[in-house]
């Protein structure tokens, strides 16, 4: 049995109240496109990137209800009856190999119930904010030497942010964590890029190169072993398969370091460009750093990179906001949507990083929400203080080299992200 999908009636994509992901409007302008879309209502019908109906989340509430209810599935193969992960099936759809679709596929980030809780629990000590905040002087160290080199990398005057910053700081953090090399972090770079490109032939290519280079380093690092997490994570399997197997060994590593560098990349590109376009807040960050916290958040809820979840599968019937979603439905989460909503924020197209927050805890969803809550928000969260605090400060007179309407932003479904960021030092 394969997961069912809403009876939604096919539709154009101009028709009011349908969201399409794959509608250039979704892309080029995602705010404006989700506000229409959550004014028709909070669960409208949609189409995924796959151009299968599923059901949409639009609104705050609405959205962390779906969330935290163990009731909506990562994986398919969780619905009663449902045999097949449609992961699976996607990975299919955009050319991976068969033998190395489960490396993308069976991740922690797809596992549900009691797998899931074991997986996250065997790496979840390494992101504690503890553990976190005794890395911050490294994480200081690191960027320091990106922005050292920063005037070199400038031609006529202006330097490719996203480049030269916002990508290597992340991922020489993450890969010094897991214990990547630094001789391969290069490689690393360009499989992350084709991974999440749009071109199935490079994500094909990425995965195959990738999975083969970790099984190696994995078998490498058996022989001589270092101090990091590739090490403890080869020490659970070797005392205990059941608790970790082979496979999931080299899918956690794969995982945590693309995922741990992508989304804070274009978190720090999206984050300078929001200031840089506002001086009123670059002016109030740049004069007072403590803001830093509190900016990091209103960033990530303005215009944090991620705009929606993977979808959620229903496990029995449930009904959200007035709609029935039944058993074996997709479900999408539209964080952007949420994050925007005004039922929840006050002026919320503001970008205003003095906010104070309406409750305890984080006012947004950028990271979710639920068990499947960001594992690296906290180091995501560091590296944004650490990110814009230090390259303001070592550059105040730092601007765009383009007027806004030139920035150049990817063409990717479900993602906001800047494919350059030039500015002038």
């Amino acid at each position: 049995m394969t997961p069912r999908t809403p009876d939604i009636e096919p539709t154009t994509a101009a028709e009011p109240g349908t969201a399409h992901l794959m509608d250039p409007e979704f892309v080029r302008e995602p705010y404006g496109a989700w506000a229409r879309i959550r004014e028709h209502g909070p669960v409208v019908p949609g189409y995924f990137v796959d151009g299968f109906p599923l059901w949409v989340v639009t609104r705050h509430e609405d959205a962390r209800a779906v969330l935290s209810d163990p009731r909506f599935a990562n994986d398919s193969a969780s619905v009663p009856g449902v045999e097949t992960n449609e992961r699976t099936a996607l990975m299919r759809h955009f050319g991976i190999p068969e033998d190395y679709i489960p490396y993308l596929a069976e991740s922690v980030l797809d596992a549900d119930g009691a797998d899931h809780t074991r997986l996250r629990k065997l790496v979840s000590r390494a992101f504690t904010v503890r553990r976190v905040n005794e890395l911050r002087p490294r994480v200081e160290e690191i960027t320091e030497q990106l922005l050292d080199r920063l005037p070199g990398e400038a031609e006529d005057g202006v330097v490719d942010l996203i480049e030269h910053f916002a990508y290597p700081m992340p991922i020489t953090v993450i890969c010094e964590m897991v214990g990547v090399p630094d001789e391969d972090r290069p490689l690393w770079l360009k499989w992350s890029h084709d991974l999440v490109s749009t071109d199935t032939d490079a994500m094909g290519a990425a995965v195959v190169e990738l999975v083969d280079h970790l099984k190696a380093m994995v078998e490498r690092r058996r022989a001589a072993p270092r101090d990091d997490l590739i090490d403890a994570l080869i020490r659970i399997q070797d005392e205990d398969g059941s608790r970790l197997g082979e496979a999931e060994l080299v899918t956690m590593v794969l995982s945590l370091v693309v995922a741990g560098h992508e989304t804070t990349a274009h978190l720090l590109g999206n984050g300078t460009a929001a200031l840089l376009t506002h001086p009123d807040q670059l002016e109030l960050l740049r004069r007072d750093e403590s803001r830093a916290p509190a900016a990091v958040h209103e960033l990530l809820r303005w215009c944090g990179p991620v705009l929606v979840t993977r979808p959620r599968f229903a496990t029995e019937d449930v009904t959200v906001a007035g709609t029935l979603i039944r058993q074996g439905e997709r479900v999408l989460v539209v964080l952007v949507s949420a994050d925007r909503d005004p039922r929840r924020f006050d002026e919320p197209d503001r970008l205003d990083i003095t906010r104070r927050p309406a409750t305890r805890g984080e006012q947004h969803i950028a990271f979710g929400h639920g068990a499947h809550y960001c594992l690296g928000a906290a180091l995501a969260r560091q590296e944004g203080e650490v990110g814009f605090t230090r390259l303001l400060h070592r550059f105040p007179g730092l601007s765009l080299a383009v007027p806004e309407e030139e920035l150049e932003w990817a063409p990717r479904p479900g993602m906001r992200r800047l494919a350059r960021l030039p500015v002038r030092l």
